[in-house]
């Protein structure tokens, strides 16, 4: 496993990050999560993400499950904050410093742990002054319960206030986690440029593009069952939008690619996030421990630059840019 340095700080992350979102307490048993789990330790992954929303909190207790005996100083642990949980109620959601505060304890508890290595809002709270969120994050940081402070899914402007406001309080901003993949390349117009001048690093979800860029879906084919395109409850939502076959026979064109490297079709789509420079980390899920061993070989993997024209050439068009598509909702989720 490669590491590498997370924003502008002296935190070293590995290149894969291990992630629950959609698996841990819901889409897979507890005993198959600490598999996966006890897989990724096995391969050198030591960053683990997650959110206290996952399952409703369910997800991080599997986490803390899994990762207990390890020697907390060798992981980095981290989660998110900012969506609804428990009986959601008024104050159970967004970044009031009220629901910080209380969700980073819950988190801590529910981890099994002392302190995070990052706590990240998960998104843009339009309905909480970012003043108030800022000075609840630091605070949180000064109480040692996180050791840095991260963002997901913020825009350009936002990130570049937040930032400010960091700096102003003493602590900074070193990470946001978007999504992004060969499909999904939003962030690279403007929040890549901006967080490269202000000192953050990228964690990215969804490199494979919801197992789209797999290539197990088949133009003029019908998703097989038990797949996340079949799965109302496991992100067959948000993996709709590439259920396309002009999308699906672009993807079956980086076959030959990935044949050509010696990679997984799954690999080359995250050996190609990690090609950014400014992408600290690419992070993957599983509901199979040979699926995390499998993935984990995307990490220091080199694509030379022929190969990375001939993805581009296979993909073209297909590739969303706009980067109006980063945005966060315009309301807390009830």
């Amino acid at each position: 496993m490669d590491f590498r340095y997370l924003g502008n700080s002296g935190l070293k992350i590995s290149e894969i990050t291990y992630g629950n979102w959609l698996t841990h307490g819901s889409q897979v048993e507890n005993d198959v999560a600490t598999r996966c789990v006890r897989a990724a330790l096995d391969v050198g992954i030591s960053t683990f993400d997650t959110a206290d929303v996952y399952a409703n909190t369910a997800a991080e207790t599997v986490l803390g499950e899994a990762l207990k005996g390890e020697r907390r100083q060798s992981l980095e642990i981290f989660t998110k904050v900012w969506g609804a949980t428990g009986p959601k109620g008024h104050n159970d959601a967004g970044l009031s410093r009220k629901h910080i505060l209380e969700s980073i304890n819950g988190s801590l508890e529910r981890l099994q742990t002392d302190y995070v290595d990052l706590y990240q809002a998960h998104r843009y709270d339009f309905e909480t002054p970012l003043e108030e969120t800022m000075q609840a994050f630091a605070d949180v940081v000064r109480q040692g319960k996180a050791l840095y402070i991260g963002v997901s899914e913020w825009t350009a402007q936002q990130i570049r206030d937040g930032s400010a406001l960091a700096k102003e309080l003493g602590i900074q901003l070193i990470s946001n986690q978007p999504q992004y993949s060969m499909l999904w390349r939003v962030i690279e117009g403007e929040v890549v440029p901006v967080s490269e001048e202000l000192g953050l690093s990228q964690i990215v979800w969804s490199p494979v593009a919801q197992g789209v860029l797999t290539g197990k879906y088949q133009p003029g084919q019908q998703p097989e069952k038990g797949t996340r395109a079949s799965d109302d409850k496991g992100g067959a939502d948000m993996i709709k939008r590439w259920m396309d076959d002009d999308v699906l026979t672009g993807v079956q064109k980086l076959r030959p690619i990935a044949d050509g490297v010696g990679l997984t079709m799954a690999q080359l789509a995250i050996a190609w996030t990690l090609q950014n420079r400014n992408v600290a980390s690419a992070i993957i899920g599983a509901s199979r421990p040979e699926q995390v061993e499998s993935n984990a070989a995307a990490a220091g993997v080199v694509l030379e630059s022929d190969v990375m024209t001939a993805i581009d050439d296979a993909i073209g068009s297909l590739a969303e840019t706009d980067v109006s598509k980063t945005k966060s909702p315009d309301s807390r989720p009830a």
